[in-house]
C-alpha cells in the first residue's frame, strides 16, 4: 500500500494586495503525525498569490520527504482546489505561471484535492500569520521562517526561549531536541463527580456528561497552542497520547478530533492501582483498614491493599515519559492522562520527592504544559490551567 502524506496549505495579505505570507504542513496520513511545518514571508501580494506560495512549498516539502508518496492536497481556498483540480479555469496572469509550478510538481504522481473549512485549517493559518508576524517589517520576501522562532507579537515575554531552556541558570551543554508535552486530566466521570476513588485497576467508567464538556472545553483551548494567547509560541500541536482507560480515550479522542489528528494509547499511562480502595470515597478506604491507610498516606513503598505503590508506579510513569519524548523528539505533543501520571511529569520536571505526588492539584480537563530536553533538562511553563472550564 502506498504511502500517504497530506498537505495543509494556507496563505493571506493583509491588505489584499499587502504584507502576504504563507503556511503549510505536512502530515503523515497513517498516524496522523505533523512531519514537516513550513512558514514562509511572501511580501507584498494577494490572498491568492500567497495561497499557490503555499501550496507550492507543501508540495516540495512532500516531495522531498518521499517523492513516491500518493499525496492529498487539503485547503480552504476554493479558488486553488478548484483550479488544479481542473474545475476552474486560470485567468490571472500571476495565477498562469504559479499554476504551472504546481502542475511541475505534480506531474506524474497521484494527487488528491480537496476543499476544507477554514477553522480545519487552522494549523497552515497560524504558520501563514507567523510569517507575516515575524518579518513584517522585512523586506525579504520568499524567506522561510523556522516555526517556533519569536513573534513580534509575543516579543515582550523576552524570558521564553524558543529552542532552549529559558533560564539562565539552567544547564549549558543541552543537546537533545526540545519536546513539548501538554498534558491533560480526563474529564469528569460519574466517580469523579462522586468523590471516590478511581484507579487504573478497577471499574473503568466512561465520561459523564459533564465530562464530555469539560473535553471539548479543553480541545478549543489547546487550538491556542501556536496560534494566540499566552501559548503562541509553543510549536502547534502535533499528536495526541492517551492512558488506555476509557475516561482518557474519550477525552483524547474529542482533542484529537479537533486537530484532525488520530490518538494512540501508551499502557503506562495507566492511572496508580489502588487495588481493594477502587470505588470507595476516601473516607471508606479509611475505615476498612485504618491501618493500612495510614500507613500508605505520604509512603513512597507501601500500597494500598493488592494495589500500587508510588516507587513501582513512578518507574512505568517514567518509562511512560520517555517513551513519548523519544517517538516525539522536537515535537508538541498531548498526553492525556490521570492525576497521578500527571504529577509524576511534573515531579521528574522540578527533580520534585515523593511529595510531589500528592501537592499539585490536577483537575479534570486542566492543562498542565512542560518542555523537555530527553533527560538532560526540562521547565514547567503552566500547571493545572483551568480557566476554559
Amino acid at each position: 500500500m502506498a504511502r500517504v502524506l497530506i498537505i495543509e496549505a494556507d496563505g493571506g495579505s493583509r491588505g489584499n494586495p499587502g504584507t502576504a505570507g504563507s503556511g503549510a504542513v505536512v502530515i503523515e496520513a497513517e498516524t496522523g503525525q505533523v512531519i514537516r511545518e513550513i512558514a514562509r514571508y511572501v511580501g507584498v501580494a494577494t490572498n491568492n498569490v500567497a495561497e499557490y506560495i503555499a501550496l507550492i512549498a507543501g508540495l516540495q516539502a512532500a516531495i522531498d520527504i518521499d517523492d513516491s508518496a500518493e499525496i492529498s492536497v487539503r485547503m480552504d481556498s476554493k479558488l486553488v482546489i478548484e483550479q488544479m483540480s481542473g474545475g476552474w479555469k486560470i485567468k490571472h496572469p500571476d495565477m498562469i505561471s504559479l499554476g504551472q509550478q504546481v502542475q511541475e510538481l505534480v506531474r506524474g504522481k497521484k494527487v488528491s484535492w480537496q476543499w476544507i473549512p477554514r477553522e480545519k485549517n487552522f494549523r497552515a493559518d497560524a504558520l501563514a500569520n507567523k510569517a507575516m508576524d515575524d518579518l513584517a517589517d522585512s523586506e525579504a520576501s520568499g524567506v522561510d521562517v523556522e516555526p517556533g522562532t519569536p513573534n513580534r507579537l509575543s516579543a515582550s515575554v523576552t524570558e521564553f526561549n524558543e529552542t532552549s531552556p529559558s533560564s539562565v541558570r539552567a544547564p549549558g551543554n543541552v543537546t537533545e531536541p526540545l519536546t513539548t508535552i501538554v498534558l491533560v486530566r480526563h474529564g469528569r466521570t460519574a466517580l469523579t463527580e462522586a468523590r471516590k476513588i478511581s484507579g487504573g485497576d478497577g471499574d473503568d467508567p466512561e465520561l459523564s456528561e459533564a465530562g464530555f464538556a469539560d473535553a471539548r472545553a479543553v480541545a478549543q483551548v489547546l487550538k491556542q497552542i501556536g496560534t494566540t494567547g499566552p501559548w503562541q509560541r509553543i510549536a502547534p500541536v502535533s499528536a495526541v497520547v492517551s492512558s488506555p482507560m476509557v475516561r482518557t480515550k474519550q477525552t483524547a479522542a474529542t482533542i484529537a478530533e479537533a486537530f484532525g489528528l488520530k490518538s494512540f494509547e501508551n499502557e503506562n499511562l495507566r492511572e496508580i492501582g489502588f487495588g481493594d480502595w477502587d470505588g470507595l470515597t476516601n473516607d471508606e478506604a479509611k475505615a476498612s483498614d485504618e491501618a493500612a491507610w495510614e500507613a500508605w498516606r505520604g509512603s513512597w513503598n507501601v500500597s494500598p491493599p493488592n494495589g500500587e505503590s508510588l516507587e513501582i508506579f513512578d518507574k512505568r510513569l517514567q518509562l511512560a515519559r520517555q517513551q513519548i519524548t523519544e517517538q516525539h523528539a522536537g515535537k508538541t505533543v498531548v498526553v492525556v492522562a490521570h492525576v497521578m501520571p500527571i504529577r509524576g511529569f511534573l515531579r521528574w520536571a522540578f527533580d520534585g520527592g515523593t511529595a510531589a505526588y500528592w501537592r499539585p492539584q490536577i483537575a479534570p480537563c486542566s492543562v498542565t504544559i512542560i518542555r523537555v530536553w530527553g533527560d538532560q533538562a526540562a521547565e514547567v511553563v503552566t500547571a493545572n490551567y483551568t480557566a476554559h472550564l
